[in-house]
């Protein structure tokens, strides 16, 4: 019998201090041997808590047998498991995309506080990531490929087998007598990480024995080279940002083309975009913070857009506005919920808003004709008005929610409130709160 040092090397030195860990469970052999390794990790180890989650993509008519397999191994390991079943959305990004984005909302849904994702990509996943990015035409952070370490919403996924071959898992698997499942679709060479493990690799590895090895170690140097950057230009960057996460164009046209692409690359990591190519950030630069004055330019990048606005660029997520909507709001002081994951509105006592009276329907819109009168300001005004000298952009305004008593305009959100809608000396005041 070998010891724990001796079965478990890579497990010994987790790049995490948690102890709390979700592993995502194909039934695969690349899972399956992830699992079990982490399985033996626990042993002597107590105070280690391991969850495991099967996602159910629906796509094979052997993923129920799948889901089954899974189920009687943690069953057996006592290891307890989370089954998802998930519905892909066909975004026009191919199957294979469509089920990691559904694969990894799974997971994020699943992650309790405090515990890590462990995924079980491995050496020769890396030598594929890095082919896939040159397919692209990627640059240094493309050809990083995938860090061992990385945040994943409020917590950290982490790779512990990235050093690890293929080969050397199979090779774990028949040592223990492991048992797996086979996804017809990995023989699929229209896909194109299936072609690369099919037809390329194997004639690298052969020609070259250590070319994954070599490969690894060219996306950790290219990793290295992102991070260097990322320091370097941090300070510009925060510079050149808006306390609201805006892009100030006028510093950047008196940067060099290849400082100002490695700024607008790292605004957009910030807001979680998916990273453009070089052409897409020189039509962003030229068509977008370079069009005319009087234009209204967007490009979409991804599922969103990048606006201008008042000299900015804004990362701006793209949602069907209800601006038409009348919600009513009978229970004014209970949580009224907005559509279009526009968050919620409350009226709390407290506040310059007066109170309705009884006779008053409550509601909330996103429209008003006519002139509005508002605190602050003389005469009246359109509501496109205010807008503008409020300094609120196109996108922002059609979502702002109105609050209403009757017919009667009383204030916007989080914006202004209307002289109709000031309470008089002595009466209880109310504060309209939206919670996004």
């Amino acid at each position: 019998m070998l010891t724990l040092t001796m079965t478990t090397p890579l497990l010994l030195s987790l790049p995490t201090e948690s102890r709390q860990f979700l592993v995502a469970f194909s039934g695969g052999l690349d899972s399956t041997v992830l699992l079990h390794q982490l399985r033996l990790w626990r042993e002597d180890r107590p105070d280690v808590q391991l969850r495991a989650i099967h996602v159910h993509h629906g796509l094979s008519p052997n993923a129920d047998r799948w889901a089954a397999h899974c189920e009687s191994l943690c069953e057996s390991w006592q290891i307890p498991l989370l089954t998802v079943r998930v519905t892909l959305v066909d975004e026009g990004k191919g199957i294979e995309a469509q089920a990691r984005t559904a694969r990894y909302q799974a997971f994020r849904e699943a992650l309790l506080p405090g515990e890590v994702l462990v995924t079980a990509q491995h050496l020769d996943d890396q030598s594929e990531t890095v082919l896939l990015a040159l397919k692209r035409g990627s640059g240094p952070a493309g050809l990083a490929a995938m860090p061992q370490s990385l945040p994943f919403g409020d917590t950290q996924l982490i790779r512990p087998l990235l050093n690890q071959s293929r080969a050397s898992l199979e090779q774990w698997a028949r040592d223990h007598h492991l048992s797996w499942i086979e996804d017809e679709s990995n023989a699929d060479t229209r896909f194109d990480r299936n072609f690369l493990r099919q037809n390329i690799l194997p004639l690298l590895n052969a020609r070259w024995p250590h070319f994954a090895d070599a490969v690894a170690r060219s996306a950790a140097l290219c990793g290295e080279q992102e991070q260097l950057l990322d320091e370097l230009l941090a300070e510009s960057l925060s510079t050149v940002t808006t306390a609201e996460g805006a892009l100030t164009i006028a510093p950047l046209t008196g940067y060099s083309d290849a400082r100002r692409r490695a700024l607008l690359r790292r605004w957009l990591a910030q807001r979680g975009a998916m990273m453009p190519s070089r052409a897409m950030l020189d039509r962003l630069w030229q068509e977008v913070a370079l069009a005319r004055e009087d234009a209204v330019p967007c490009l979409r990048v991804g599922d969103d857009e990048v606006r201008r606005y008042q000299g900015c660029l804004w990362w701006v997520k793209r949602t069907a506005h209800p601006r038409d909507a009348e919600l009513a709001w009978p229970a004014p002081f209970a949580t009224l919920t907005l559509p279009q994951g526009l968050g919620s509105l409350s009226l709390l006592l407290g506040g310059e808003l007066r109170a309705p009276t009884v006779d008053e329907a409550v509601s909330v819109r996103f429209q008003t004709p006519g002139l509005i009168h508002i605190v602050g300001r003389h005469g009246g005004r359109k509501l496109k008005k205010i807008w503008q000298e409020l300094g609120v952009p196109p996108w922002q305004r059609d979502a702002t929610p109105l609050l209403f008593y009757g017919d009667t305009l009383i204030a916007a959100a989080d914006r202004f409130v209307t002289r109709e809608g000031v309470k008089e000396a002595g009466q209880t005041g109310v504060c309209l709160a939206w919670q996004r």
